[in-house]
């Protein structure tokens, strides 16, 4: 199989479990739940700034719930759902944000791993039927949905160089741009089976890196009086915050090395992708390269996990996401249990550690968030080409008229859904339309 044409998936879309793949996502939903209930940890960046406010009680179990669902609803329907049912791969909006709000919803300790392992059984259970379902009506629109694996997979590439142009300018963006476009097409030509973004990614985020560390040190010579303001840091209130935040993460962190182990062993079954482009690369059996571009993301999400949790008191459900690209090149569960412990046990014990370097490299954090910025972008129009594309597939002109229409209709009423999510939640919406439309004898399938 030849990943350049990114069309054909290995895995065939196939949602059919083994005992021990659906006794671990069960397990692994109850356990998340119990710890979004103890409002440690939570998987929605967005959620985790409103825990603080829970934490200490200024906030209601209700109103932070009713905070959790409006901000992960749209992922979860329309992200989470279609790219598992279109790659038979499950992933963290289908499988976290949903134990997020089960957890915070609970209003006992009891409830919440229960509900949670609740989530977990519909995932395993029930989205194998939808599939099967989905796969057996005359416009089978997830297979169609495959099609957005070329788009996310080579326009997700350029996410490095999108990161370089903002924040270096557009010289060094030209130069990045160039290198990455001639490294594409050397991959393409020497390793035909290998994804022909990865050596390219390499470079372009080993620039990004190299130029924000470049611009810190050159600063810190300029000005040596750092002296005065770690003065003034002893005393600052948001210090003493982020020291009560670790601490409290620090106490609990036996549970937090069950977690770690837990994502872990997920991943190395390879039935769980981290994002967008892993999922696709996972369905393909392509791990090594699953592993790079998780690896590479991780640059994007440590400030922004560090900082949110030091300043709220709640933790990433997947920490800082290396446990996904270890687990996935894991030789077998119980190494990735161990692995994945050590990693998230690490990781809390040096949070406090990582939020100072974090403070004296603001390059590196500015770094951070062009690099999710630009993830961002990349993933945007290469979600909404993909979707076009799967439209064109399951119904020509006419499935582009609706898949585009419903997009821009959510555009014009204000976004209810997400511009990340509306694309593929359309593809699905249009599909359904397609069917009802042959079912009345007004559309006829397009031969495949």
């Amino acid at each position: 199989m030849h990943t350049s044409t990114g069309t054909v998936l290995a895995a065939g879309a196939n949602l059919d479990f083994t005992l021990a793949q659906q006794l671990t996502v069960i397990a692994l939903c109850a356990l998340t739940a119990f710890i979004s209930h103890m409002a440690l940890a939570v998987f929605n960046d967005g959620v985790r700034p409103f825990m603080l406010d829970f934490i200490q009680g200024r906030s209601t179990r209700s109103a932070t719930t009713a905070v959790s669902f409006g901000l992960s609803a749209g992922f979860i329907f329309g992200l989470g759902a279609p790219m598992a049912l279109s790659t038979g791969v499950l992933n963290p909006w289908l499988v976290f944000l949903p134990t997020d709000i089960l957890g915070i919803l609970s209003p006992k300790k009891w409830l919440a791993p229960i509900l949670g392992a609740a989530w977990g059984a519909v995932v395993v259970f029930g989205l194998n039927g939808a599939n099967n379902l989905a796969h057996d009506l005359p416009v089978d629109f997830l297979t169609a949905m495959q099609q957005m694996s070329t788009p996310i997979l080579f326009l997700f590439t350029l996410f490095p160089v999108l990161a370089i142009t903002k924040q270096f300018g557009r010289k060094w963006g030209g130069i990045a741009g160039v290198a990455e476009l001639a490294l594409v097409i050397m991959t393409m030509k020497l390793w035909p089976n290998v994804f022909a973004g990865a050596i390219a990614m390499a470079v372009g985020v080993l620039m990004l890196i190299s130029l924000a560390i470049a611009k810190d040190l050159k600063q810190r010579k300029a000005d040596r009086a750092n002296e005065v303001e770690e003065i003034a840091l002893a005393d600052d209130p948001m210090a003493s915050l982020f020291s009560a935040s670790a601490a409290r993460l620090r106490r609990y962190l036996p549970l937090f090395m069950v977690l770690g182990a837990g994502v872990c062993v997920l991943a190395q079954m390879h039935i769980f992708g981290g994002g967008e482009a892993t999922s696709f690369l996972i369905a393909k059996g392509q791990y090594g390269e699953a592993a790079q571009v998780d690896f590479y993301r991780v640059f994007g999400f440590i400030p922004l996990i560090a900082t949110t949790a030091l300043a709220s008191g709640a933790y990433g459900i997947a920490g800082f996401t290396l446990v996904y690209p270890i687990g996935y090149l894991m030789p077998n569960p119980f190494v990735a249990a161990v692995v994945g412990a050590l990693v998230f046990a690490a990781e809390v014990l040096a949070l406090s550690y990582i939020g100072k370097v974090l403070g004296k490299l603001p390059s590196v954090r500015d770094s951070s968030e062009h690099l999710r910025s630009a993830i961002s972008d990349t993933l945007q129009l290469a979600i909404l080409f993909g979707s076009l594309m799967a439209a064109n597939a399951m119904g020509a002109g006419l499935g582009i008229l609706i898949v585009g229409g419903l997009y821009l209709l959510n555009e014009a009423m204000g976004r209810p859904v997400v511009r990340m999510a509306a694309a593929p939640a359309a593809v699905i919406v249009g599909g359904i339309l397609l069917n009802v439309l042959y079912w009345l004898n007004l559309f006829t399938p397009l031969k495949t």
